[in-house]
């Protein structure tokens, strides 16, 4: 069983697409319902699936994912990023062009805050989104640790545009 079935969150709907379904869970918390969703992975399908999930109401938008890390981060520490470069492509059909999208303060400083009052490592970083995953080369990491770059992974850059153009905080 899932996290969310097992913690007897109702399946509230489902997402259909071509290559499988898509369950929305929502967990009925003391002060506000919960929605879950395993998002599909890489930029377009996550943004699909978060535009979905928005007009159906989600106001505020927690992403957790992996990434490859491409700066000296202390082993086992959790990261939670500032600000996204925009190499993905779908950031684009949301928010008129820039190099990256800063991450909305107010929830960046929340995670950060509740990760340090549990004693759990945290660190910010610059992610490099990009759905060029086999174009991760040497030279180009480089480039863009010489940015400022700290990890890279496929949708926060994109998920982030999303979520300021339908007005949800992410």
């Amino acid at each position: 069983h899932s996290y969310a079935e097992s913690n007897n969150a109702e399946v509230a709907g489902e997402v259909i697409t071509v290559s499988h379904n898509i369950k929305i869970y929502v967990l009925h918390e003391e002060k506000e319902d919960i929605c879950m969703v395993q998002s599909l992975i890489g930029a377009p399908a996550a943004s699909m699936m978060l535009d979905t999930l928005i007009s159906c109401g989600c106001r505020k938008v927690i992403a957790v994912g992996s990434c490859g890390v491409l700066s000296d981060i202390p082993e086992n520490a959790f990261m939670v990023p500032t600000r996204a470069l925009r190499a993905e492509g779908t950031s684009y059909h949301y928010l008129p062009a820039s190099r990256y999208i800063e991450l909305d303060e107010g929830p960046v400083s929340a995670i950060k805050n509740t990760f340090e009052s549990y004693g759990l490592p945290v660190v910010t970083c610059t992610t490099w989104t990009t759905d060029g995953f086999f174009r991760e080369t040497e030279d180009m990491v480089k480039y863009r640790l010489e940015e400022g770059c700290d990890v890279v992974e496929m949708e926060c850059a994109a998920l982030a545009a999303c979520c300021r153009k339908r007005n949800a905080e992410f």
